[in-house]
């Protein structure tokens, strides 16, 4: 899925996107962001969005999201100002595939169903590492291809329809396995039906 094609997606998609895939990705967000408010510190918020998730980061950490989509950031914004989130720092227009940001600037860094949506998810968890502190967090939430049963057949049957769709059917959990120092320490199926999973790295 190229850039261009991403853009086209999300900008119709922004209008009902917190009514049709928010509701169906809440559980994974809820999860992440649970465990970074326990932590606590600098987080980014790759692929912020609508800004679904900025209500439910506590006033013990400083949110900064980015995302490739204007009219997403947009929406954000607007979740911002009237909530009066605080919490939230800064929201930038940004290309995940090159993170504006110094390395190790970050204690936590999130990408939230993103990863089946936007070009080389290798290059942006790539630089999720870069910009996350030694010893920090690199958190995944994802929907990924199932081995066998009928939503694989479901999912394989989809996946040319990507540009329609904006997102990946059958996007492969490997892809977000092989960037070299970060650990896996956390592995977890989230609902509807465990079709999300979030998955936890240590940066070393």
């Amino acid at each position: 899925m190229d850039l261009h094609a991403v853009q086209k997606s999300y900008a119709r998609w922004a209008p009902i996107y917190d009514l049709t895939f928010g509701a169906i990705t809440d559980a994974g967000r809820r999860a992440a962001v649970s465990f970074v408010n326990r932590a606590g510190g600098d987080v980014l918020e790759v692929g912020v969005g609508t800004g679904l998730a900025l209500r439910r980061y506590g006033h013990n950490v400083r949110v900064t999201g980015v995302d490739y989509s204007a009219e997403m950031l947009e929406k954000a914004q607007e979740k911002v100002k009237e909530l009066r989130l605080r919490q939230v720092v800064a929201l930038e227009q940004m290309d995940a595939r090159a993170l504006g940001y110094p390395d190790d600037s970050f204690d936590h860094v999130m990408a939230m169903h993103i990863m089946s949506v936007v070009p080389e998810p290798e290059k942006v968890l790539a630089e999720m590492a870069r910009v996350c502190r030694p010893g920090g967090s690199v958190i995944v939430v994802n929907h990924f291809a199932r081995e066998a049963g009928f939503l694989a057949v479901a999912e394989k049957a989809a996946a040319p329809m990507v540009n329609l769709l904006g997102w990946h059917s059958d996007f492969a959990r490997a892809r977000v396995m092989g960037e070299a120092g970060l650990l896996l320490k956390q592995e977890r199926t989230l609902p509807p039906f465990g079709m999300m999973t979030m998955l936890r790295f240590r940066k070393l």
